[in-house]
């Protein structure tokens, strides 16, 4: 039986740039991390790479968890992708306000394709974190 979802994973290139725009700047708040040593023989057996290295940080939200992860070993590939893209292109963050959250993001940073769209009975953007990983701010009427 599946219960819902637990968490999104999201690659970062540098962790404790992570940790600041996703705590500190969108709102997460900081679980617990970890560092992963090559000898974890578990860790690798869970994720299906034998010996990785990496720093992880699980962050939590109003009603879902984001686990940040920064790989050293094996090295990371740039999977920045296209809305288009099939696997995991985007990610949602339901918002009050969304004009406001739009011009507080895009002061930290986050890029947008434009402004909020009113859609009907909703009002969308889609934007990059500084990562490059898509990010779509969704406001309900």
């Amino acid at each position: 039986m599946i219960k819902g979802v637990h968490h999104i994973a999201i690659g970062v290139p540098d962790i404790e740039k992570g940790l600041a725009f996703y705590r500190d700047v969108i709102g997460f708040d900081l679980d617990w991390r970890s560092d992963i040593p090559s000898d974890n023989v578990k860790a690798g057996a869970v994720v299906g790479l034998p010996g990785f290295e990496a720093r992880m940080a699980m962050l939590k939200g109003a009603n879902i968890r984001l686990e940040l992860w920064q790989y050293s070993r094996p090295e990371p590939r740039d999977m920045c992708s296209d809305p288009s893209d099939l696997g995991y292109p985007h990610m949602a963050l339901a918002v009050e306000n969304i004009e406001a959250e739009h011009s507080r993001l895009s002061a930290a940073g986050m890029t947008f394709v434009g402004p909020p769209v009113d859609i009907g009975s909703q009002k969308a953007i889609y934007g990059r974190d500084p990562f490059g990983n898509i990010i779509e701010l969704l406001e309900e009427a």
